[in-house]
C-alpha cells in the first residue's frame, strides 16, 4: 500500500479489537502509513499475528492488554502509549461483542445480552474518549469509531448490535461539535470486509456468502486490509483534517442509499 508511505509517520495509534479481522487489518495499514501501532486485545497472545503483520507493513508494534470493557486497562494501555512514545495521535476503537454474529429475534433477546454488546459499543467509545481526550487535544488528533451499515439501515434479527451502532453514529456528531474548537476530528467507517465468521461462512455455507458478493457492485467482500484499513488511515490523517462527524460507509457500493 504504497500510497499510505509516511502519511502517519511517527505518529501513535491505538487500534481496539484488533487480534483479528477488521481490526488486524486496520492496524496493518496503519504499520503502512508508518505509524506505532498499540494492538489493543483482551489477550495478548492473541494478538501475534496482527503484531507481526503490522511490524512487516513497516510500523512499529506495540502489544497492549486492553479489554475495553475494563476502565482500568483501558487507561493503563493509553497511558503505556504516551509513557513510552510521548503522544497519542488517533485512537480506532473497532472492538465489538463476540455475540455480533449472533443472530436473535427481539423477542427472544436477554438483558444480558444487551448488557454484553453495550458495555463493548458504548460504554467504551464513551470511556475510551474521556481517556484519550487530553492527549489528542495535545496532538490535535483523531477518535475514528468502526460502526456498520447495520447501524444506519438496521439488520434484521441483530437489534442490539443494530442499536449500539446507530448509538455510535450519534457520538460522531454530537462529539465532532464539542471537540470541534479543539480541532479534535471524530468520524466513523461503517465497513463490509471479511470477518472470521464470513470466513467460517464461507466454508459452511458457501452459496450464501456467493449470494452476499452477488449484492455488492463490485462483485465481492472487502479485505480488511486493503480496502477498509486506507479509508480508516486517512481519516486519522492530515489529508483528512478538514473532515469531522462523518461516517464513510466502505462497502464496495452495496449501501448506496446510506
Amino acid at each position: 500500500m504504497s500510497g499510505l508511505s509516511g502519511l502517519m509517520e511517527g505518529r501513535v495509534v491505538l487500534v481496539t479489537g484488533a487480534a483479528a479481522g477488521v481490526g488486524r487489518g486496520v492496524a496493518a495499514a496503519f504499520g503502512s502509513a508508518g505509524a506505532i501501532v498499540g494492538i489493543g486485545v483482551r489477550r495478548p497472545e492473541a494478538a501475534e499475528e496482527t503484531s507481526a503483520a503490522v511490524a512487516a507493513a513497516g510500523g512499529t508494534p506495540v502489544i497492549l492488554k486492553c479489554d475495553v470493557t475494563d476502565a482500568v486497562q483501558s487507561a493503563a494501555a493509553i497511558e503505556q502509549l504516551v509513557r513510552d512514545f510521548g503522544r497519542l495521535d488517533a485512537v480506532v476503537h473497532n472492538a465489538v461483542s463476540g455475540r455480533s454474529s449472533e443472530a436473535t429475534d427481539f423477542e427472544n433477546t436477554t438483558l444480558d445480552e444487551w448488557e454484553d454488546h453495550a458495555s463493548v459499543t458504548v460504554r467504551a467509545t464513551w470511556r475510551l474518549a474521556v481517556q484519550a481526550y487530553p492527549h489528542l487535544q495535545k496532538t490535535q488528533g483523531a477518535y475514528l469509531l468502526m460502526s456498520s451499515p447495520a447501524g444506519i439501515e438496521g439488520s434484521e434479527r441483530a437489534p442490539f448490535y443494530s442499536a449500539v451502532k446507530a448509538a455510535q453514529r450519534g457520538f460522531v456528531r454530537a462529539l465532532a461539535r464539542e471537540w470541534g474548537p479543539d480541532h479534535i476530528r471524530v468520524n466513523s467507517v461503517a465497513p463490509l470486509a471479511i470477518s472470521p465468521a464470513l470466513e467460517n461462512m464461507k466454508i459452511l455455507e458457501p452459496e450464501r456468502v456467493k449470494r452476499i458478493e452477488g449484492l455488492v457492485p463490485l462483485g465481492r467482500l472487502g479485505d480488511p486490509e486493503t480496502d477498509i484499513g486506507p479509508p480508516s488511515v486517512f481519516l486519522c490523517s492530515d489529508e483528512a483534517r478538514y473532515v469531522t462527524g462523518q461516517t464513510l460507509v466502505v462497502s464496495g457500493g452495496r449501501f448506496t442509499s446510506l
